[in-house]
């Protein structure tokens, strides 16, 4: 019999992702901080822009993560067994797989790479330096994302907490020997994280060992189920669609605030960070939400449905209530200790009040993107991103006409209410479909 649903469940559930996103910044700044004690600027600026492109290549994949919830939340659910360890196999070929093709496609990738992201002759060379060992963990890198994706559909929330904090701790330790201690560089920076993701990938294993005890995990006829692998094909590809249209979003709010002037973009990328700090807070709901729906779904539990949804959006909301808050009143200090230039602070207080809505009007595509997940509605996920998406290059420009930076932030805000709304709309189908299946 399943646990009961309670706020205590999901706060078990949520709270150790909120931690884990809170340690991704620290590993950022010690690879550029131990290679700052180096004293040049080339160093700083090949492993910033070898890192960009390497997670730029893996995130690509992040639809692994995603899918592997919805999934295997849905099996457990279910009581299958034997799909849950099939998925796993099925995430960890996948990952193995992909990375893979990126070892052997390495020189086009990293020749596109510098492409989209020019730099100096100096940083470019030592950029590939860096990006040709680490390239090297891709597999683990990758398979990592269904790792996380299957434990976290089992509630194990904890488990991603260690491995991440394990990688995290391996890499600055092993940066601090190799580049303080041995004098590597950017080499040592690279070899530092390519130890952390393989021995990442371990830890992460371990916590699965309990899936060897069924035989299914290699069990070739279950799988390469065709309907199975077609099922997951699916849900990848309308997440992978999804997710790219929210990236095209956000790129090209950079590309248009570029076209403002220095000082205005400057001041959108730090306000940008607050729009991080709010998705890495709500992370651990949406994900609770993940795991919770996806049982309830796969149980056909319309009731039980509706109360992971209530209780994960109820918390969610909280949150973004309070960081609007937090905005309102600290986000002006905050602003001063990202930048010490008085134009550019003077420039993002002037756009905080939308920073102060973006939690309040983002929420709902935020934690919906969550059930969606979990429920595997990634077509209606696909669709009404696309929509949302359309909606804002159609607002974007006549509102940036009329009010410059200010339109600009309008039109993104824009896209988070029509997410919200359209999925919103799509709620009821994804209920009745709970009962109908």
């Amino acid at each position: 019999m399943s646990p009961a649903l309670t706020h205590k469940r999901v706060l078990r559930i949520a709270l150790p992702i909120v931690l884990s996103n809170a340690t991704v910044p620290i590993l950022g700044a010690v690879d550029t901080g131990v290679v700052g004690q180096m004293g040049e600027a080339a160093p700083i600026g090949a492993v910033g822009i070898g890192a960009i492109i390497l997670t730029a290549l893996y995130w690509i994949f992040g639809f692994l993560r995603m899918g592997t919830v919805g999934l295997t939340s849905q099996a457990l659910g279910a009581d299958d067994s034997d799909e849950v360890v099939a998925l796993l196999s099925r995430a960890l070929l996948i990952g193995f797989s992909a990375g893979l093709v990126m070892v052997v496609l390495q020189m086009p990738l990293f020749w596109a790479g510098f492409r989209i992201s020019p730099a100096s002759p100096e940083v470019e060379a030592l950029a590939r330096d860096y990006m040709q060992i680490r390239i090297f963990s891709a597999p683990a890198a990758i398979g990592i994302y269904g790792v996380t994706g299957w434990l976290i559909a089992q509630e194990r929330t904890g488990a991603v907490l260690v491995i991440q904090l394990w990688m995290n701790g391996v890499n600055i330790l092993l940066d601090l020997l190799f580049v303080l201690s041995f004098g590597w560089g950017v080499e040592g920076v690279a070899w530092a994280t390519f130890i952390a993701e393989w021995s990442g990938l371990v830890v992460g294993l371990w916590f699965c060992r309990h899936a060897v005890q069924n035989p299914a995990w290699r069990d070739s006829q279950i799988v390469f189920n065709a309907a199975r692998l077609w099922q997951m094909a699916r849900v990848n590809s309308d997440i992978l669609i999804r997710s790219v249209l929210l990236e095209a979003i956000f790129v090209s709010f950079l590309f248009f605030g570029a076209g403002l002037g220095d000082v205005r973009l400057a001041a959108n990328q730090i306000l940008v960070q607050f729009l991080h700090i709010t998705a890495h807070a709500l992370d651990g709901f949406a994900f609770a939400a993940e795991a919770l729906v996806g049982q309830a779904f796969g149980r056909r539990d319309r009731v039980r449905l509706r109360r992971s949804v209530v209780l994960t959006s109820g918390w969610g909301a909280m949150i973004c209530i309070v960081l609007a808050v937090g905005f309102a009143f600290g986000g002006a200090p905050l602003i001063d200790v990202m930048t010490t230039a008085p134009d550019v602070q003077a420039e993002a207080k002037k756009y905080l009040p939308y920073m102060v809505l973006a939690p309040l009007v983002g929420c709902a595509a935020w934690m919906f993107d969550g059930i969606f997940i979990g429920a595997t509605r990634t077509t209606d996920m696909r669709n009404m991103m696309a929509l949302s998406c359309a909606v804002y290059f159609a607002a974007v420009w006549p509102l940036m006409g009329a009010f410059e930076n200010h339109g600009l932030w309008l039109a993104l805000l824009l896209s988070f209410v029509v997410r919200g709304l359209t999925l919103g709309s799509r709620y009821p189908a994804l209920e009745r479909a709970a009962s109908d299946r």
